[in-house]
């Protein structure tokens, strides 16, 4: 063997040993998702590409991107809406911003997917607002340093997933124009989506161009497991049940169009809420490649088993998904997902985690704050003060602790 030759094959042995003895990372060990794991539908199943049955089982990340009273740090407010015209109005749009992006920098980070994947879930649905795109009622996006319509927080999150093989549901949570009365869809006792004017036409087309944008930003991505187009529409609405089921049905019919303009393939889910018979049945709709969703927080066994039974006779050939519940009351865990897997059911619970009005021993989290947390006032607190009560201090890591029902819901992993 020549000289040279030796001392090649010396270098390369030296590197293979030095690369072998550095740290094995949690995200050098996942491959990623790749097209073989996109997954679509057939009949009441989902599937990946190579056609094996997959069965998502996971967790919302309730809170992070949009504000909830009772699961954020916050107080001299009534809704995120509310939140954020004040900080506006107090500070400015860029340091208002800034301040949104530093809570939700440390609500939800790796440490926490890592968590969620340990856990042993192998999706979440990532609840999201129109003024995380937009600046204003009015249209007005909010655009990166390269001047695109930044969805670097979705990105994020979808990247990060996609290498711990954690499915991602994108869930437009509150729409423009708002689909509800309700505070979780961002600002509570203000539905103008379905209105019959101008101003619900220009929510409407709000909303259509954002799910083509965020549709287009992910077209063939196999970690997004599904759009989910509207959280709970009219939930908490008066009126006759047929004006609620008409303006369900024309808002997703001219959303499902829009995102269809731009991306096939990619699994919608519809929701109904909150009976099966609040949309129309599959076979009616030109709708291909759906998921039909279910929330559920009554108080008893008997009342989820008559609605996961009921769905599934009036849904039938579509999969069907348990978005968000929780069993309190009488109701039991051991009941819900005995007669979720009996039926077929994918499932998300709500949810991950809280930090406010002393969540930590709550039916409705998985991580709590025992000690609880300092409620950042935004009509008084300094910009410094707001800051610091939104920074490091409210990561999983900082206080955080098991509710118990870690250990309950590990069990149907």
């Amino acid at each position: 063997m020549s000289k040279k030759l030796f001392r090649l094959l010396s270098a390369l042995l030296a590197a293979v040993m030095i690369f072998s003895s550095l740290p094995f990372s949690a995200s050098a060990k996942q491959t990623g998702f790749t097209s073989k794991d996109f997954l679509t539908c057939e009949g009441n199943n989902i599937y990946n590409a190579i056609g094996e049955k997959i069965r998502l089982k996971g967790v919302n990340l309730g809170a992070w991107m949009i504000f909830e009273d009772w699961l954020c740090p916050y107080e001299e407010a009534t809704d995120h809406y509310d939140v954020l015209e004040t900080l506006i109005k107090r500070f400015g749009t860029s340091k208002a911003y800034k301040l949104m992006n530093t809570y939700m920098d440390n609500f939800i980070t790796e440490k926490d997917l890592d968590n969620i994947k340990s856990m042993g879930f192998n999706c979440v649905r990532v609840p999201f607002w129109y003024r995380n795109f937009y600046y204003n009622d009015s249209g007005k996006k909010i655009l990166d340093a390269n001047g695109s319509w930044d969805f670097s927080r979705l990105e994020w999150i979808v990247k990060k997933c996609s290498e711990r093989r954690i499915y991602v549901i994108l869930d437009l949570h509150g729409a423009p124009g708002f689909q509800n009365i309700a505070e979780h869809c961002g600002k509570a006792n203000d539905c103008r989506l379905f209105d019959d004017t101008q101003e619900g036409e220009n929510f409407r087309v709000m909303t259509e161009q954002l799910w083509k944008a965020i549709a287009k930003k992910f077209k063939g991505n196999p970690a997004v497991a599904m759009y989910d187009l509207l959280n709970e529409p009219s939930c908490d609405v008066t009126g006759e049940e047929l004006t609620r089921r008409k303006n369900n049905t024309m808002i997703y019919t001219r959303l499902y169009d829009a995102v269809r303009s731009v991306d096939p393939k990619h699994i919608i889910t519809l929701e109904c809420v909150w009976t099966a018979a609040a949309l129309p049945m599959p076979d009616t709709m030109n709708w291909t490649n759906v998921v039909y969703q279910l929330h559920f927080y009554k108080n008893t066994n008997i009342l989820f088993d008559l609605d996961v039974i009921l769905a599934r006779l009036y849904l039938r050939g579509v999969p069907l998904m348990m978005g968000e519940f929780y069993p309190h009351g009488n109701a039991t865990w051991s009941n819900f997902f005995s007669v979720m897997n009996l039926f077929g059911y994918n499932w998300m619970t709500w949810t991950y985690k809280a930090c406010g009005h002393g969540m930590w021993e709550s039916d409705r989290c998985l991580y709590g704050s025992k000690n609880g947390f300092e409620r950042a006032k935004v009509k008084t607190d300094s910009y410094k003060e707001i800051a610091r009560k939104w920074g490091t201090c409210i990561r999983t890591e900082k206080g955080y602790v098991n509710t118990g029902h870690i250990d309950t819901v590990k069990r149907y992993l």
